[in-house]
């Protein structure tokens, strides 16, 4: 359903000649492509939604990244078109949770698992992933969730 939303965001980006969305998307279904070919190799189905989600964000998370160094550099145009795509790519996620919300779900998934350390944070971020792909960003989530069981 989202290569669809994608597959028809594009048409429509080519009727409007928005370029900057265009080569956005194409570069989207580019990598969804390679990450489909990737997984069959190794014997996997085509890309779930769920596993399309986490490439998305990948992929935002990469242009976060060159931001950072294109401001740091001076390049602020180069920042500019980065800022852009991800605009475009994040239209594709879920909303992200509020704060108090993943510390909410990160609790309930400890009491779900009955983690009582920090051996079990692999169950915990497996359960989250599972309930909340694309609306957390489990990189801050591990964080709190090793906060919560080691204290």
């Amino acid at each position: 359903m989202l290569r669809d939303d994608i597959n028809n965001a594009v048409k429509e980006a080519m009727k409007a000649k928005d370029e900057r969305k265009l080569s956005t998307l194409r570069m989207v279904n580019s990598t969804i492509k390679n990450a489909d070919i990737d997984a069959r190799g190794q014997g996997k189905p085509p890309l779930s939604d769920a596993d399309l989600l986490a490439v998305l964000q990948k992929m935002i998370k990469q242009r976060q990244e060159a931001v950072e160094l294109y401001d740091k550099g001076g390049r602020a145009e180069l920042a500019a078109q980065e800022r852009e795509e991800i605009a475009v790519i994040s239209a594709y996620l879920p909303k992200q949770m509020a704060e108090d919300d993943v510390k909410k779900a990160i609790s309930d998934a400890i009491a779900e698992t009955g983690a009582a350390g920090m051996k079990d944070m692999g169950k915990v971020i497996a359960l989250l992933r599972a309930k909340f792909a694309g609306q957390m960003d489990f990189g801050k989530a591990s964080g709190l969730v090793k906060a919560a069981l080691s204290g």
